[in-house]
């Protein structure tokens, strides 16, 4: 997530301090509906025809990590064009940027060539997109569905929020999934959004993200996922909750803007085109929750981690233990488990808000024997990992759980209360040593040149070592400017753990 992630953030912080506010807009009541599920025959298709024929038994999945965001966006690409029935796309946000019209364009050609398309999209950032998002839907073969919308202001995130205060508790629950499934026989899902920061596209600020490209009954795991939530109550059609715009901001794009954008052919595309698939293949599992947050991700996770008995091995952006997951970690120490944590400094966090919570148990991890490295905001290029995020400024984006070097988890949740308790979250464990042990040298390979690790001194002060040739230690939140760690020392006490 980037910059709305920490406006999102901060605009649900602010309305859960307002204790009432009257004459709120509410939400159309849900109108009746037919079910609908996923393409039911992928053995069918092209995609569906190549997954099965790669796959050792019919009861593993394939597997592929894209760790750089070309190779992110190359896989999400071919898939699109590769499809010939179905996509079914279900983000927490899709950016209005060149990548993701670059992406929808594309997604625009399959629908034109017959292919039914199903878009869910998590309705808090959706702001100033009302006019697209019922231009796409009005696409014959487009369905667009917004996940918890909000009733008014829909103009600015703040506006929504402040329309909605007297129904804070459901606006407070997002949607934080994100996959792309074609012909329902392969699909893309892990921590990606769709927008430049995510395909090493912005000037600016990249994203050190994680997907994994999926086939086999994991797919029609993800498939049963994305229906569940396109049927819930909580999924309304856009045409219900978005404004009409203006009939000259209506006008319908021109031709030229619908075509598919022209550039080289994706590694996964050529792929595809001489009828290969090379995956790793193995037993694995979809975790998800339920539309209306049962916890189960959670509960798994808790699970996966306390069944660990040599190492743990942990990739969080947003990382806030809170007092159980302090006790977690004691439990898993004491028995011997090394915990390995890496996640976002104050000067790569896109979310100072959150490394406000996160910054009050650094000193209890630490006392327990806890490994725990920050990234610094500029990585070095001379890895192979950190040279796919260029030399712009960096952010740490992927949420991975790697568990004896044999299982490993990939999905959207982040370490903290918000993904543990109020938004949607979902992953895919995978039970591979090959695949496990390369997230390992992911996390052994960024933490060696272009991290903060962190100690304790003998008066149990803080200090940061940055890793690399030339190691520097540090006092205070490396990086960070006077101006940011004042602001995280003044919303400190206005951000207790339940609300980050």
């Amino acid at each position: 997530m980037s910059l709305s992630r920490l406006r999102g953030r901060a605009a649900l912080l602010c309305a859960a301090a307002v204790l009432a506010l009257a004459g709120c807009a509410s939400l159309p009541p849900p109108q009746p509906r037919a079910p609908e599920a996923a393409f039911a025959a992928p053995e069918t298709t092209t995609l569906g025809r190549l997954a099965a024929a790669a796959a050792p038994a019919p009861n593993v999945s394939g597997f592929r990590l894209l760790i750089s965001g070309e190779d992110a966006f190359g896989a999400l690409a071919a898939l699109i064009d590769g499809a010939e029935r179905s996509l079914d796309l279900q983000y927490y946000l899709i950016r209005s940027d060149a990548s993701s019209r670059a992406l929808m364009r594309r997604v625009r050609a399959a629908a034109d060539r017959g292919v039914r398309v199903r878009l869910l999209l998590d309705d808090l950032n959706t702001t100033g997109q009302d006019a697209g998002l019922l231009r796409f839907t009005a696409h014959p073969n487009v369905e667009v569905r917004l996940y918890n919308p909000f009733p008014a202001g829909r103009v600015s995130t703040i506006g929504r929020v402040m329309a909605s205060l007297t129904d804070i508790t459901r606006i407070n629950q997002r949607m934080h999934n994100k996959m792309l499934v074609a012909d329902n026989a392969l699909a893309v899902t892990g921590g990606r959004n769709i927008g430049d920061a995510y395909f090493v596209n912005s000037a600016s600020s990249n994203f050190l993200d994680i997907d994994v490209l999926v086939a086999g009954p994991s797919v029609r795991s993800l498939s049963a996922t994305f229906d569940q939530f396109w049927n819930s109550p909580l999924a309304y059609p856009a045409e219900a909750v978005a404004e009409p715009p203006d009939t000259e901001a209506g006008t319908p794009p021109s031709a030229s803007s619908r075509r598919p954008p022209t550039s080289p052919p994706a590694a996964l595309a050529l792929e595809l085109a001489r009828g290969e698939l090379n995956l790793v293949w193995a037993d694995a599992r979809v975790l998800a929750d339920a539309p209306l947050k049962d916890g189960a991700m959670t509960a798994d996770l808790a699970s996966l981690l306390r069944a660990a008995h040599h190492e743990v091995v942990i990739i969080s952006p947003y990382f806030v233990p809170g007092p159980r997951g302090v006790a977690l970690a004691r439990e898993l120490t004491q028995r011997g488990v090394k915990l390995r944590v890496l996640t976002n400094s104050l000067a790569s966090t896109d979310a100072a808000v959150v490394h406000v919570g996160y910054a009050r148990y650094r000193e209890a991890l630490l006392a327990l024997g806890v490994e725990l490295h920050e990234l610094r905001p500029y990585l070095d290029t001379q890895r192979n990992v950190a040279r796919a995020f260029g030399s712009s400024q960096a952010s740490l984006h992927a949420k991975v759980v790697v568990v004896d070097g044999v299982a490993a988890l990939v999905g959207s949740m982040n370490m903290d209360p918000r993904s543990q308790r109020l938004n949607t979250e979902m992953g895919v464990l995978v039970r591979s040593p090959q695949i496990a042990q390369a997230l390992v040298q992911v996390f052994d390979e960024v933490t060696a040149s272009s991290t903060y690790r962190l100690s304790l001194a003998e008066d149990r002060s803080l200090r940061w070592t940055s890793t690399g040739p030339d190691p520097q230690v540090s006092t205070g939140e490396p990086g960070a400017s006077v101006w940011l760690k004042l602001t995280v020392k003044m919303l400190s006490p206005f951000a207790p753990d339940e609300l980050l």
